[in-house]
């Protein structure tokens, strides 16, 4: 194990003991952010994203350094400590800038439009970001991770600063009209679109772009580092039930074996680090999202229920479970990440010598390392990462991954960002509700309908419009497009999950505020309100990333709330939205795939089933579970009474012979309705 002596253990933004003793030398220590927190005993003089810096800038005619990252993110933290923890660094800093420090994960509009930026300025981006900025907020030098000294080809920040600096002295007026430029090129791409008819040639053609790109022998796609594509998978496994198509099926388990398997997959805790460090899915970068696994999850659910491969559902509900051990905070939502570092050393707290396994398994290790590769000499840096590598009955090591896990338990930990973000609580309330409903486990809905109290008790306002960020009793930061799109989706799960109309009543809601506050008459929809904090640019970002981008979210909702509400309005915008995309997503797949998740359902054949009866009656839960024995992504399910009813599917269609009714429609036309479970099988069978 690698030895943590000595290191003093991070408790979410405390990073050092002598960082506890310094003073506060800057205006960080006021915020909610652990990301932020973790800067406030820097000597650079960090502001907080806001009139105060903003103004001083202008007043003091300064350029902004703006630096952009996250908690969980190795690189921000190696930064810190080579330059911002710096004395002389700092002061040069301070001395010629003003320095605003944004946690990406509470502003995702500043850092969409300050990627864009530094990825026309350097052809690619990533965190930490470094950004220089006039004092109006115009970009016009850039970076990531600058070292404290020159290496890897990169100059130091030292070098940086200085350069900029003097650059801003001497020419000024070239920079100022590189700023201008780049602010003018973000808000063109942000108008950019690609039209192209909507239809199933559409998908298969995207499916010919999945191909390429698929790596047969690890699975996923692309080469090191090799990233999760969970919204891919859950295309392929659409594109497989709408056409019978085999390949699609195929692409996806290998992508699902394979990651199973491998040490991106925390074998002995559940749950998946953020990408693997190599190809074949065995290195991670230890860090572990709220995002990733939240899909993750979700996808496993789904491809347990189409295939019906025990591996998958167990994935899922040991990845659920890591979610609720180790992010449910003590009001009922979810933590946003756990560091990939413990004490300063990326992966301490999960990896593993031979000779610890030996020592608490005893005769039975062997058995273990052989199955999960664990050897004398390790598998990456002197240590083991565990993956399954043998063929054998994994179950019969059940208990030797409990002892193990307990052992690790017993560890210093990562640190948490305990910030919880309405957006990935979203993603977390989908996948607890589907799970809920798929595996028949109504506690797994308890956890997501508490996640969705949370945040509408907390960060929905009177108005009905969200916030973004809760920490410490405070909701900060207005809602994004992400967040309503997201948040919706997940109350569009849970209500059917639970078919508590208010969690529908509530995703409508959201939905009406996307229609008034993000539409973009030309078609689509902004990532910020048209309230929102007036920026550069009003950003529109079309491309999936780690998350769903939020306009593919919105459409797919739009389309959902469209066909249980019978509200045409939705759709339209739907359709307005997917038009723009459709000509990107057929050539770029993967970075589109809920765009064409969402197309799928737009031209598919959507099914409607509306179960009329109580809820809780064994007649109708009889009904229930034929809906529920596959998964139906093209369906949309309403169940309760037909009279005193918010749920449109479900208005005006009586019981049958008193007995819980089954009315099935699709495309807008409906079959008779049905009482016998058999009947509604033939029904479900029919209108696949």
């Amino acid at each position: 194990m690698v030895s943590l002596t000595g290191v003093a253990r991070r408790n979410g933004y405390d990073r050092s003991v002598e960082s506890d003793i310094r003073p506060l030398g800057n205006r960080l220590a006021g915020e909610t952010s652990p990301y932020l927190l973790q800067h406030a005993h820097n000597p650079v003089d960090w502001y907080p994203w806001g009139e105060e810096a903003l103004a001083k800038a202008r007043a003091e005619d300064k350029p902004i350094f703006l630096s952009i990252g996250y908690a969980a993110c190795h690189w921000c933290h190696v930064m810190e400590r080579e330059s911002f923890e710096n004395e002389s660094t700092a002061a040069a800093l301070n001395a010629s800038f003003v320095p605003i420090k944004v946690d990406r994960e509470e502003r995702p509009d500043l850092d969409s439009i300050y990627m864009d930026a530094v990825q026309h300025m350097t052809g690619q981006g990533g965190w930490p970001m470094s950004v220089f900025l006039t004092p109006d907020g115009k970009p016009f030098y850039g970076g990531t991770y600058f070292p404290d000294v020159p290496r890897h080809g990169l100059p130091s920040f030292r070098q940086v600063i200085d350069g900029v600096s003097a650059a801003w002295r001497e020419r000024r007026t070239e920079i100022e009209q590189v700023g201008a430029a780049l602010a003018s090129s973000i808000t063109e791409q942000s108008r950019a679109a690609g039209g192209a008819a909507l239809g199933e040639g559409m998908l298969e053609s995207s499916l010919l772009g999945v191909e390429r790109g698929f790596d047969e022998r690890n699975g996923g796609w692309g080469r090191a580092p090799k990233f999760p594509q969970p919204m891919t998978i859950e295309f392929l496994l659409r594109h497989h039930l709408m056409t019978g198509d085999q390949r699609s099926l195929a692409i996806g388990r290998r992508s699902l074996d394979a990651m199973a398997a491998g040490g991106i997959y925390d074998h002995l805790g559940g749950g998946f680090a953020r990408y693997a460090t190599d190809a074949i899915w065995l290195v991670p970068h230890f860090e572990k999202m709220l995002y990733d696994n939240a899909q993750l999850a979700r996808v496993y659910v789904h491809a347990w229920q189409v295939t019906g491969d025990a591996r998958y559902r167990e994935v899922a509900e040991e990845t659920l479970a890591f979610m609720e051990r180790e992010l449910l905070t003590a009001d009922g939502g979810f933590a946003s990440s756990l560091d990939a570092d413990t004490g300063g050393v990326e992966g301490a707290t999960y990896v593993w010598d031979a000779s610890e396994i030996e020592s608490v398994l005893g005769d039975e290790a062997a058995r273990f390392n052989r199955a999960y590769g664990v050897t004398s000499g390790g598998n990456w840096e002197g240590h083991s990462i565990l993956s399954r590598v043998a063929d054998v009955d994994y179950a019969l090591l059940s208990g030797a991954r409990q002892r193990l896990h307990e052992v690790r338990q017993q560890r210093p930990q990562p640190a948490r960002d305990d910030k919880v973000l309405t957006a990935w609580n979203g993603l977390a309330i989908a996948a607890f509700a589907d799970a809920a409903a798929a595996f028949g486990d109504p506690r797994l809905s308890v956890v997501a309908e508490r996640a969705a109290d949370l945040i509408l008790n907390v960060l929905r306002d009177a108005d009905g419009r969200l916030r973004r960020s809760w920490k410490d009793g405070r909701a900060l930061h207005a809602g994004t497009l992400e967040d309503y799109s997201h948040f919706a989706d997940g109350l569009l799960a849970l209500y059917e999950a639970t078919f508590d109309e208010r969690r529908l009543e509530a995703a409508r809601g959201l939905t009406d505020q996307m229609l008034s506050h993000f539409t973009d008459p030309a078609g689509g929809f902004y990532d910020t309100a048209d309230d929102h904090e007036a920026l550069i640019a009003r950003p529109k970002g079309l491309q999936d990333n780690a998350i769903p981008s939020g306009g593919a979210m919105a459409a797919l909702v739009f389309l959902r709330m469209s066909a249980l509400t019978g509200e045409g309005e939705y759709r339209s915008s739907a359709e307005a939205a997917l038009a723009q995309v459709a000509g990107p997503a057929q050539r770029y797949p993967t970075s589109f795939a809920q765009w064409l998740n969402a197309t799928a359902f737009a031209i598919g054949d959507t099914i409607e089933v509306a179960l009329i009866g109580d809820v809780s009656s064994p007649d109708l839960q009889a009904l229930l579970d034929v809906v529920r024995q596959a998964y139906r992504p093209l369906a949309v399910v309403a169940a309760g009474a037909s009279t005193g009813t918010a749920v449109p599917l479900l208005v005006d269609r009586p019981m049958r012979d008193g007995r819980a009714t089954a009315y099935v429609c699709r495309n807008f036309a409906c079959r008779a309705p049905v009482v016998e479970p058999q009947d509604l099988a033939v029904q479900l069978a029919s209108a696949r």
